[in-house]
């Protein structure tokens, strides 16, 4: 399966985006779909994970609560919804197919990803 994220931009604090994984090549609904960032100089580190079906996403506890993130199994599209974004959000934004790992429900992104698509960038000014 091949996975495209895009909708990156420059927004300033407090502001909001919202990103799109659009998946092409596979079978959408067999994957779980997990979000992802990189900042310069740091580890890369999952933030969101969604189930095949949809019924609910997973978190990482720094982002629970601001962003949100959905699928769309019609269109092969996954979101992930940030709002009351801070400097600290800006990074280099990627989705990935798999399945949702999760540690007493909290998302880290530490393994079940097999498919990776090329980043979108969001820097966030203060």
């Amino acid at each position: 399966v091949q996975l495209q994220a895009s909708g990156g931009g420059l927004v300033q604090a407090g502001g909001s985006v919202r990103l799109s994984c659009v998946a092409s090549g596979g079978t959408f609904d067999n994957y779980g779909i997990g979000w992802f960032r990189q900042a310069p100089g740091q580890e890369r580190e999952g933030l969101a994970c969604i189930g095949r079906e949809g019924r609910r996403g997973y978190y990482r506890d720094s982002v629970e609560g601001r962003f949100t993130i959905s699928r769309d199994n019609v269109n092969n599209t996954v979101y992930l919804q940030m709002n009351s974004l801070k400097p600290e959000d800006t990074a280099v934004y990627y989705c990935a197919a798999g399945v949702c790992v999760t540690h007493s429900s909290v998302y880290y992104g530490d393994s079940g990803m097999n498919y990776w698509g090329k980043g979108t960038q969001v820097t966030v000014s203060s």
